[in-house]
């Protein structure tokens, strides 16, 4: 079983330490996706796996991926191998991935697709789950006592999006006709999502998770449903990134907190530009919130509190590029946040052709090689 959490835990793990509104210099870094293909390690492990769901549900082959980076870099942080697709297929809905191509799942089109997911109560959803559960117990079991480890999920959005689209697409367009032609489904899968999730964040903090992380990666298209007449209901301000994103993760917030009152929450609202990062923490209660690289960071810190916990916004492609460019933005990250709660990651995931010198590179510049 995982460890209990105590104070002094808490007090040695340096991301708890800034989650807390400690500015800690240099602050403590991990990044988005960094158990991925761009290590030799992982491809030699999902290569054994078999389906990259099969090695989402695997404890052993999940716990394995998620150590690599640590033992490599020594990240303070560490984040559970999953995928937010595992909800849906949990629900019910046929998830798979294609090589070379990505997630694919039957699209949720209608109410008859609706009515076959299964209920936010169904306990099958869990059992299903439970490999998840077993991986975070595994993983904390294994990290080095002063890793933080994070549990995630995707935020309602950005889940229901893939479930509504079958598919990433660009626009969402699936997503934006189904609010445009069903506003009220759209608002039934919303709400089923919160609820499922509120729990599945919470199992991940019991099976011993010390944060978890939303990851809200389509908020960038919520502006385009407010120029449509009749896409939001008349009651409504016409502010879709809180009807549709900030609202929902709200009560996600709210209900995680409600069994585990002192959870960290990180809230990632990718593409909702500075206005929409700045409502993050004051919206919906989160402990921090992650910026993605389009966001001015030092224009960010000058326009929320200084206790405001930030945690980004390195670009990958910059990662990739390496050499003086690299070390001036992270210099310019450690500029910006100098004296403030920040914990050091991307702006978005690495990608699988980022070089490990460059790993290697980026922490040591962080790490005092300046």
């Amino acid at each position: 079983m995982a460890e209990a959490k105590t104070a002094a835990t808490v007090g040695e793990r340096p991301v708890l330490r800034v989650l807390s509104g400690e500015a800690i210099s240099p602050p403590p870094a991990w990044m988005m996706r960094q158990a991925g293909r761009y290590l030799p390690e992982y491809r030699a492990i999902r290569a054994e796996a078999g389906s990259f769901l099969d090695l989402c549900y695997n404890p052993a082959f999940a716990t394995e991926v998620t150590l690599q980076p640590i033992r490599r870099f020594g990240f303070e942080a560490s984040i559970l191998f999953s995928d937010i697709l595992v909800i849906p297929h949990a629900l019910g809905q046929d998830v798979r991935f294609v090589e070379g191509e990505g997630p694919r799942l039957d699209a949720l089109e209608g109410r008859a697709q609706f009515e076959r997911l299964r209920e936010a109560g169904d306990p099958a959803i869990f059992s299903h789950l439970a490999p998840v559960f077993e991986a975070v117990e595994r993983i904390r079991g294994a990290l080095p006592h002063e890793t933080t480890l994070l549990g995630f999920c995707g935020a309602p959005w950005t889940v229901a999006s893939y479930m509504i689209g079958g598919r990433g697409t660009v626009d969402l367009a699936p997503a934006r006709a189904l609010a445009a032609a069903d506003p009220a489904l759209l608002d039934a899968l919303l709400d089923r999502l919160v609820a499922v999730q509120t729990e599945y964040l919470v199992r991940q903090l019991r099976a011993g998770a010390d944060v978890v992380q939303i990851f809200e990666s389509h908020a960038g298209v919520l502006p385009a449903l407010e120029r449509h007449a009749g896409v939001l209901p008349e009651s409504s301000d016409g502010d879709a990134l809180k009807r549709y994103s900030l609202g929902p993760i709200t009560r996600m917030v709210q209900g995680v907190r409600a069994q585990v009152p002192d959870a960290k929450i990180i809230v990632f609202a990718k593409g909702s530009g500075l206005e929409g990062h700045a409502r993050v923490v004051p919206e919906t209660g989160a402990s921090a919130v992650g910026v993605d690289w389009g966001v001015d960071l030092a224009a960010l810190r000058a326009r929320v509190p200084a206790s405001t916990v930030t945690q980004g916004n390195l670009h990958p492609e910059t990662l990739i590029e390496g050499g003086r460019a690299l070390d001036a933005a992270v210099d310019a990250i450690l500029a910006a946040t100098e004296g403030l709660p920040h914990i050091f990651n991307l702006g978005h995931g690495i990608t699988p052709q980022t070089p490990i010198a460059h790993v290697e590179q980026m922490l040591a510049r962080l790490r005092g090689g300046r």
